[in-house]
């Protein structure tokens, strides 16, 4: 039974050491450092986190979005045809982003992540999970003032994430996870966000193909979202548990990830209890086919309790197949 991360990953720790990419950034915006100096630090805590990943025991891990300032500005703004907007609120959480803006045509111009990508597996004992923002979450996340047409805008969105997603593929990317949390805060754009799945991964073979929900309600959406063109879907059990009854009853057409360890709770789950919920699921599911994961990115939590998270899920697979893995 395969584990892995999903999301982001602490930049921030208690430590002075694990402070210094906070330094840097308020260095860097006082003009004090130069980008060179900047990525050389964001570099360094990007093989830190990755370290603190392997030693959990994970299968699949992530860069940590370590270079990501939020979820949208990181794509957007290295598109054509958006600007830079105000502070927002992100969805119906405490967290804020600066709202990318369109204002021409979007289009996508060089590669965004491949760098990120290669930097990251050349420092990683095991597969890396890159994450894209999907393009209905993009969508919803930016102020519209061109196209005055949401599905014309998705779905520019996503040509221009089917060309990043090619070159992520030719750089050698294996998994590819394209995150789509606002259908679960709007479930009506879910036969949109499949036609725009559809179009990122587009002629894309050799790769997993993943999508993910998280924060919203998603049990109303488990049989619509077993038809969406990918190869695994990655659920936060944690949101809506109501995702696990579902499975249990119905079974599922592909591979999933059970989004079980809470990434907004600093409550250490037990072993026993995860085990026991994903022993529901393998009922309808066989096992092969089911992959254990925090509920979403840990970014919120502290540094030293997203480590105990990691290595309880670690535990929690282990529960689960007897300490085979």
């Amino acid at each position: 039974m395969q584990t892995m991360a999903i999301g982001h990953y602490p930049r921030i720790g208690d430590s002075h050491e694990q402070q210094r990419l906070r330094r840097a950034i308020q260095a860097h915006q006082a003009q004090k450092i130069s980008d060179a100096e900047l990525a050389a630090t964001q570099n360094d805590v990007t093989v830190e986190v990755l370290a603190e990943q392997v030693a959990a025991g994970l299968d699949q891990v992530t860069d940590g979005q370590i270079r990501w300032d939020d979820q949208a500005t990181y794509l957007c703004l290295k598109m054509d045809g958006f600007e830079r907007g105000g502070m927002i609120r992100y969805f119906d959480t405490n967290t804020y982003y600066r709202q990318p803006i369109a204002v021409s045509k979007v289009s996508w111009k060089a590669p965004i992540l491949v760098d990120d990508y290669k930097f990251a597996q050349a420092n990683s004992k095991v597969p890396v999970r890159v994450l894209i923002t999907g393009p209905c979450t993009l969508a919803r996340l930016s102020a519209d003032r061109h196209y005055n047409d949401h599905v014309a805008f998705t779905l520019d969105l996503a040509a221009a994430l089917a060309l990043e997603v090619r070159a992520l593929a030719q750089a050698g990317a294996t998994v590819i996870q394209v995150d789509e949390p606002a259908v679960t805060v709007f479930p009506g754009d879910e036969p949109l966000a499949s036609r725009a799945l559809a179009i990122v991964f587009e002629g894309i073979s050799g790769v997993t193909k993943a999508a993910a929900l998280y924060h919203g309600p998603q049990k109303a959406l488990v049989g619509a979202v077993g038809t969406w063109p990918v190869d695994q879907v990655v659920f936060d059990c944690v949101s809506d548990p109501g995702v696990i009854d579902q499975l249990a009853a119905t079974g599922f057409p592909k591979a999933v990830g059970l989004g079980l360890l809470s990434a907004r709770n600093t409550k250490l789950e037990k072993a026993a209890d995860v085990a026991a919920q994903v022993a529901r699921v393998t009922k309808t599911i066989p096992a092969d086919r089911v992959s254990l994961s925090p509920s979403c990115g840990l970014e919120f939590l502290p540094r030293d309790r997203a480590r105990q998270k990691l290595t309880r899920l670690v535990e929690s697979a282990k529960a689960v197949t007897g300490g085979a893995r």
